[in-house]
């Protein structure tokens, strides 16, 4: 085990003058800049989709596209933790940028369905790092107490994300090709680099121990395997198919074998005694959920709003404007309120309750929901998770040592990451069958034929369609939201169970140490730990 000394402590404010020394302002520009290459990246490339396979042919592969960079993604989040931990934060951001921006390029090259798949997936290698690097720097540079009033800006830049991704995707692909939807990240990327590496000063870290090699392929078979059928069931693949089922037991066996040698590890590439945490494992719950359901979410709303309410694809992102909205706005007043208070308990108790409300609304839309009156049950639903996006990072990285702090945000970062995978796979799963199993009653075999491949239809092939299937389509898709959303507030109900359950202890810098506190929890000066 590396040991550790402190160094001075970083402090965000100058007590002069009460604001932020320049250098740290500089720096949360640039992490912020690298947040949203991360959460851009898919919105753009999707609009982009049906021109890149146009060019490029390999319409079978075309899931692949996104799903190699998802992968990924998930693998690798928790390695850039751990190695974030053992190596220093800068010199491992730094690396994962560079990572992505090479992936990026590369896949901006790409001649053929192959190599785009394969570029994606070093894209999604390097992406795995970023938004883990960007909690853990924040982490390393805010104490707790300060750090609430940072989660607006985060909330801001995942708002700013969803709702100009498909927009700025679109522009890109009519006016200057699809390539550029891909090398459009390299000029930001820059400028997050040259950012970084001028003002980010934080001290350099020597591990004596290795890189745990076999945790890390365990669990790297063991996401991918779980992701994949995810993906893969009831797409694909049927779920009872031998494939899913070979999934299923691979995944099953390499995450137990991977929980078992992360007890025997010299330096496990994911500490299990960070989860003796009752804050820090009812934060992974909530975290899994809140993507379970977020995700969802954004997948089924537009779809309602354009095959029901006639919306236009085009703005797809601006339909979701009054759920980013109020979770933007929700975000910014916990924050302010955390920060002000060390009070943060409340938070996830009302954003479970307004998730669950908000998502029952949902699921009583039909065919005669007007937009306003969705865009309200959306805003109920963006409200709640509002008040649960940042907090659970807050609270987890709370919740253990800062010599931990990467392997915290790599480990909430991949629930949130797998609950968004879990919850567009089954809700998708739901909402297919639903409108297959409508259409098959309301158009006969007519209906059965049109979603036999696909439950989704785009604008063009639904105004193809007679005007007694339209309105069987319409109908079907009004049933499956409603299931979908309907499962997603029963799974919510879990996230209010675990919230209830959350113990309040003083964020660091708080205030004095409390009797009930356990240590990780005391406070602690905002230090950057050096390994030497």
């Amino acid at each position: 085990m590396a040991d550790t000394q402190a160094v001075e402590p970083v402090n965000p404010v100058d007590p002069e003058t009460g604001k932020q020394p320049r250098s740290v302002r500089v720096v949360l520009l640039a992490l912020m800049i690298t947040m949203m290459l991360a959460m851009l990246d898919n919105m753009i490339v999707g609009t982009a989709m049906p021109t890149i396979v146009g060019e490029l042919g390999g319409l079978e592969h075309l899931a692949w596209v996104v799903t190699a960079y998802t992968l990924a993604t998930a693998a690798s989040t928790p390695v850039w933790g751990k190695l974030g931990d053992m190596y220093g934060r800068k010199a491992t951001f730094m690396t994962s940028i560079v990572i992505f921006l090479i992936g990026s390029a590369l896949s901006g090259m790409a001649q053929n369905m192959g190599e785009l798949i394969g570029f994606r997936a070093v894209q999604g290698l390097g992406a795995g790092g970023l938004m883990v690097g960007v909690m853990a720097i924040i982490g390393d540079l805010i104490p707790p107490r300060e750090r609430g009033k940072y989660q607006g800006m985060m909330a801001g830049v995942m708002a700013i994300a969803m709702i100009g991704g498909p927009l700025v995707g679109g522009t890109i692909t009519d006016n200057w090709g699809w390539r550029w939807a891909f090398y459009i990240n390299l000029p930001l990327g820059v400028v997050a680099l040259g950012l970084i590496s001028a003002v980010l000063h934080l001290p350099k870290k020597r591990a004596k121990a290795g890189i745990d090699y076999l945790g890390v392929v365990l669990l790297t078979v063991g996401i991918t395997s779980t992701v994949l059928v995810t993906t893969w069931g009831g797409s694909e693949y049927a779920w009872g198919s031998a494939r899913i089922m070979e999934l299923i037991g691979i995944g099953v066996a390499t995450l137990v074998g991977f929980v078992f040698w992360q007890t025997k590890a010299a330096e496990p590439v994911l500490p299990l005694h960070i989860f003796r945490s009752r804050n820090f494992t009812l934060m992974s719950l909530i975290g899994f959920i809140t993507g379970f359901v977020m995700f969802g979410a954004t997948l089924f709303l537009p779809l309602y709003q354009q095959a029901v309410q006639g919306a236009s694809a085009t703005n797809s992102g601006l339909l979701l404007l009054p759920m980013l909205g109020a979770m933007l706005v929700t975000s910014m007043v916990a924050g302010r309120v955390t920060t002000n208070t060390g009070k943060y308990k409340v938070f996830p108790i009302a954003g479970s309750v307004l998730m669950i409300v908000g998502l029952y609304l949902l699921s009583t839309m039909d065919t005669g929901t007007s937009r306003f009156t969705s865009g309200v049950f959306m805003a109920v639903v963006g409200l709640g998770m509002g008040c649960l996006m940042q907090i659970t990072m807050l609270v987890a990285q709370n919740s253990v040592d800062m010599k931990d702090m990467g392997v915290a945000s790599s480990s909430t970062t991949l629930f949130r990451t797998l609950g968004s995978s879990f919850g567009v796979a089954v809700m998708g799963a739901l909402f297919n069958n639903r409108v297959q199993d409508v259409m098959s009653e309301r158009a006969g075999a007519l209906g059965s034929k049109i979603t036999e491949k696909s439950a989704q239809l785009d604008a063009p092939s639904l105004a193809k369609l007679p005007a007694a299937v339209r309105e069987a389509y319409q109908d079907a898709v009004s049933s499956g939201t409603h299931s979908a959303f309907l499962l997603g507030s029963v799974v919510a109900v879990l996230a209010l169970v675990a919230a209830v359950f959350v113990k309040e202890v003083a964020l660091r810098g708080a205030g004095p140490k409390t009797d009930d506190e356990s240590p990780q929890d005391a406070q602690i000066p905002p230090t950057v730990v050096e390994a030497v």
